[in-house]
C-alpha cells in the first residue's frame, strides 16, 4: 500500500481538545489521522470522526500498540478495544509504538501477533515506530519488509537520522516523521525564517515541505484551526534544491525524546 505522506497527529491531545483538533481537521480537508493506545483518546477520536459525517472509506486512520500489549494473548485483544474506541471494523494501520523493553516479548512474538491481526482484516497494513536499524531487521526476518509500511520515528532538521533513512530506503520501508517541528523549536530558526520568507510561507510550512521532500511522511497537529489550515498548505509548497542543502546543515542530532526505560540504543 501506499502510505499517505500527509495526516493529523493527535499526540499530547485529550478529552474535548482532541475533539476539536479532528473535527477542525476533518472540515479542512485531513483524511489521515494517528492516534495511539497510550494516547487516552481513541474514543474521542472515534467519536469526533462518527460525528464529522465523513465516509470511513475516505479515512485512513492509524493506531499504535503499547508495550504492554505486545504479547501474543494481548495484542489482538487490545487493537480489537482500540477498535470498538474508535467505532470501526479495522483501521488502515497498526504500529508496534516502542520495542519491548529489555526484549520482555520479542519481536517475533509482536510481529507474528501483528501479522496474524492483518490475517484477520483487523488492520489494513502493519509497521513500527522507535525502532532503530537493529530492530528493524529482526521485524524484516520475522514478516518481510514488503510487510511493514512504515517506521514512525522523531525526525526533525535538527535530527535527520540519516544512517536510519538509508537503511529504510534500501528495504523499500517509508518512514513517518514525528516531531517535525521539534516541538516548535525549528519555527524560530533563521534558516528555516529565511527560506519561509522567500517563498511567502511560514516556518511550520517549510519544515513539513522539507520532510516530505525527502520522501517521508508527516503527521503534525496542532489545536488551532488556523494552523492546521496553514500546515495543510506544505503539501503544495516546493523547495528548491538549494533550500534542501541549507536545511541539511542543521542537523545536529538533537534527539528530544528518549525516554529511558523504552528507548533503543539509536543509530
Amino acid at each position: 500500500m501506499n502510505l499517505p505522506v500527509f495526516g493529523l497527529g493527535t499526540f499530547r491531545l485529550k478529552d474535548q481538545v482532541v475533539i476539536d483538533s479532528v473535527r477542525n481537521g476533518l472540515e479542512l480537508g485531513y483524511r489521515v489521522i494517528d492516534t495511539a493506545q497510550i494516547y487516552g483518546n481513541e474514543a474521542q477520536v472515534g467519536q469526533a470522526i462518527a460525528d464529522s459525517g465523513v465516509a470511513r472509506d475516505e479515512l485512513f486512520i492509524t493506531t499504535k500498540i503499547w508495550v504492554d500489549n505486545l504479547s501474543k494473548d494481548k495484542l489482538i485483544p487490545s487493537l480489537r478495544e482500540s477498535l470498538g474506541k474508535l467505532r470501526t471494523d479495522r483501521v488502515d494501520l497498526t504500529l508496534i509504538h516502542w520495542p519491548s523493553p529489555g526484549d520482555a516479548v520479542s519481536v517475533r512474538e509482536f510481529m507474528t501477533a501483528l501479522a496474524d491481526a492483518k490475517t484477520q482484516g483487523l488492520t489494513r497494513a502493519i509497521g513500527v515506530s522507535n525502532f532503530n536499524i537493529d530492530l528493524m531487521q529482526r521485524a524484516i526476518d520475522v514478516v518481510g519488509a514488503d510487510a511493514i509500511a512504515t517506521n514512525q520515528v522523531e525526525l526533525h532538521p535538527y535530527l535527520q537520522n540519516r544512517k536510519l533513512a538509508e537503511f529504510a530506503q534500501r528495504q523499500g520501508i517509508a518512514l513517518t516523521s514525528y516531531m517535525t517541528l521539534a516541538y516548535g523549536k525549528v519555527l524560530s530558526d533563521p534558516v528555516i525564517v529565511e527560506i519561509a520568507r522567500k517563498h511567502d510561507a511560514t516556518p511550520a510550512q517549510v519544515a513539513l515541505a522539507w520532510a516530505m521532500q525527502l520522501g517521508y511522511a508527516v503527521i503534525p497537529s496542532s489545536t488551532k484551526r488556523e494552523n492546521l489550515a496553514s500546515n495543510l498548505l506544505a503539501t503544495s509548497l516546493r523547495l528548491g534544491d538549494d533550500d534542501m542543502a541549507r536545511i541539511a546543515t542543521l542537523d545536529r542530532s538533537e534527539r528530544l525524546t528518549d525516554p529511558d526505560s523504552l528507548a533503543p540504543a539509536w543509530d
